[in-house]
């Protein structure tokens, strides 16, 4: 997409969370590593495989996405530990009501929490290059 001179808006940082989490989500799986399979792959009849699990295709973020995770991942350091845990459950798009169970606090107050938690981010983003910067989107 085309880079924009502009002020960031809370908006725009919510959409960048949210790209965030998506992009996390289609990461690779973490294994340990060292170990493997010595024994070979079974052959199965059809009728064998008509309860197992469809296999997960994930296609993995470019890297560009993922130097935009990154990014969102440094800007959560501004914020208080309780509102980073409210930022990224509101991203992953967690209900209202599992977010106002997690923090003890009604509906109203969770939302205005997490819009102060974004106003931060992005008042600390457009402070940090003198209110204009330049985003890669």
């Amino acid at each position: 997409m085309a880079d924009h001179r502009n002020a960031w808006t809370i908006e725009d940082v919510a959409a960048r969370f949210e790209e965030a989490v998506s992009t996390a989500r289609r990461l690779p799986p973490v294994r340990v590593q060292g170990y493997f399979n010595c024994w070979p792959a079974i052959k199965r009849m059809s009728w064998e495989n008509l309860g197992a699990e469809p296999t997960v295709y994930r296609f993995p973020p470019d890297p560009a996405a993922i130097e935009r995770m990154l990014e969102v991942m440094r800007w959560v350091q501004c914020l208080e530990e309780e509102h980073r845990h409210l930022v990224w459950m509101r991203a992953k798009r967690y209900g209202w009501r599992d977010i106002t169970i997690r923090f003890a606090c009604d509906r109203t107050t969770a939302w205005r929490h997490w819009q102060r938690a974004l106003q931060t981010v992005a008042e600390h983003l457009n402070a940090a290059h003198g209110s204009v910067t330049l985003r890669a989107q």
